[in-house]
């Protein structure tokens, strides 16, 4: 059951922004949800619980990558890719955006 990877354009501009060698890790740590894209014991994968299904992948110490799984298409589609440092502030403004209006 293989997945295809679908990318943000927001998040290749800011993959193009970074050294070689990050961008390297980064790639071979997105290409790895093809596979598996769901929560396992290997503790990288993390599903945050919101009335959408958005999922999270740290790589390394150093990125995050926000993710959504469509079970139905077989399709990752990467949403964002950020710093750890400011991997908490892009899901407040992510959860910010998606919360409904009252």
């Amino acid at each position: 059951m293989r997945f295809k990877l679908l990318i943000e354009k927001r998040a290749l501009k800011y993959l193009s922004t970074l050294p070689e060698k990050s961008r390297r890790i980064i790639k071979e740590r997105c290409s790895t949800l093809a596979e598996n894209p769901f929560p396992g014991c290997d503790g990288d994968k993390e599903l945050l619980h919101f009335d959408y299904k958005l999922y999270r992948l740290h790589v390394g110490r150093s990125f995050t990558v926000f993710y959504q799984i469509s079970e139905e298409e077989k399709v990752v589609k990467i949403l964002k890719i950020v710093h750890i440092d400011d991997a908490h502030k892009t899901l407040q403004a992510h959860v910010a955006c998606m919360s409904p209006r009252t």
